[in-house]
């Protein structure tokens, strides 16, 4: 597998771009900055981009997603996120949440089960950071977003978020195997396991 980190950006906001063997085309998820500089890093290695995934709708994992998706590359996010790029102000993330305008935006519901880049990526509802925060799974990684990090949890305490939803979610990402390896929306990667046994946030549910 082929994979690289965008996180030079004010927020650390992970980046992350992924490519299965043998494929040339690669997922970007949360290119919520420097779009040139992404493009840059998938040419540099023969990679061309096949779909952009959001975990949320946050400015700092979204802002520029139209922007380098461009006219071509669509973008996915879940549909309770998908109205923060059309109804900002419903969406209500309680602060200004500027995201360019994307041009072949697709939604995405729990269960959902996508193919990019050569992976069969599957879609995890994770609410309560925002109203459609999602986790993506495949067998090799899950992409936590800002659901957990290593050491920490996402906030829950944004005017379209859900302490209980994030209750739920964290009780959910739990369920997954130990040996899952976790790549964050920002910060370093973990693994379930770590998390488990070592964070503070989530000692209540395991």
């Amino acid at each position: 597998m082929w994979r690289d980190l965008f996180d030079r950006n004010p927020y650390g906001t992970n980046c992350w771009l992924l490519a299965n063997d043998g494929s040339v085309e690669a997922v970007v998820v949360d290119p919520g900055f420097e779009p040139d500089l992404v493009r840059g890093m998938l040419d540099a290695a023969g990679k061309r981009p096949a779909a952009v995934l959001l975990t949320h709708a946050h400015l700092d994992h979204a802002a520029q997603a139209g922007a380098f998706a461009g006219d071509d590359v669509p973008v996915y996010v879940h549909e309770a996120d998908a109205v923060a790029f059309h109804d900002p102000e419903r969406w209500n993330p309680g602060f200004a949440n500027p995201l360019a305008d994307v041009k072949d935006l697709r939604t995405l519901t729990d269960g959902d089960t996508i193919e990019l880049a050569g992976f069969d990526i599957e879609v995890q509802h994770m609410p309560g950071h925002t109203p459609g925060h999602c986790c993506f799974r495949t067998d090799a990684f899950v992409l936590s977003g800002d659901l957990v990090f290593a050491g920490s949890i996402g906030r829950s305490d944004f005017p379209n978020s859900s302490p209980a939803d994030m209750q739920r979610s964290l009780r959910r990402f739990l369920e997954l195997p130990d040996g899952s390896p976790v790549w964050p929306g920002h910060g370093p990667e973990t693994t379930v396991g770590r998390e488990r046994a070592t964070n503070p946030f989530l000692r209540g549910f395991a």
